[in-house]
């Protein structure tokens, strides 16, 4: 299973990167592992004003529909169009091409009280 060394990870399975003055939001290789097949994907209009914790998005399999959950609080500044209709790239490139969003973070700090990778791999040994 693929953690991304350079993320910060949430408990909901969503990371975010430092991207010059974004932050890149996306969902795990584990959230995808355990989703299955996803089809359909609901992304935020950029634009958009997020508060920390809040829904951005929805992810369906046939498995499950999942709200996805913003890391940090900021404004929607990009959207990954290409994701929605080719899910299959969260499962070749999840930490990278496989992007959801990039948020202006309102407080750029928030991002250092998320998870890293070890905490993120040591809280996956409590999941399974």
């Amino acid at each position: 299973m693929m953690i991304d060394s350079e993320a910060r990870y949430l408990k909901t399975h969503e990371w975010a990167k430092k991207d010059g003055g974004v932050f890149v939001v996306g969902l795990t290789a584990y959230a995808i592992e355990q989703l299955g097949d996803i089809v359909y994907m609901e992304l935020p209009e950029v634009g958009k004003e997020l508060a920390r914790g809040d829904a951005f998005g929805i992810v369906e399999s046939v498995k499950s529909a999942s709200d996805m959950y913003a890391p940090l609080s900021g404004k929607v500044v990009e959207v990954n169009e290409q994701v929605p209709d080719s899910p299959d790239v969260l499962k070749t490139d999840a930490y990278g091409a496989g992007w959801l969003i990039k948020i202006k973070a309102g407080d750029a700090a928030q991002f250092d009280s998320l998870m890293d990778a070890d905490a993120y791999r040591k809280f996956l040994e409590t999941e399974a």
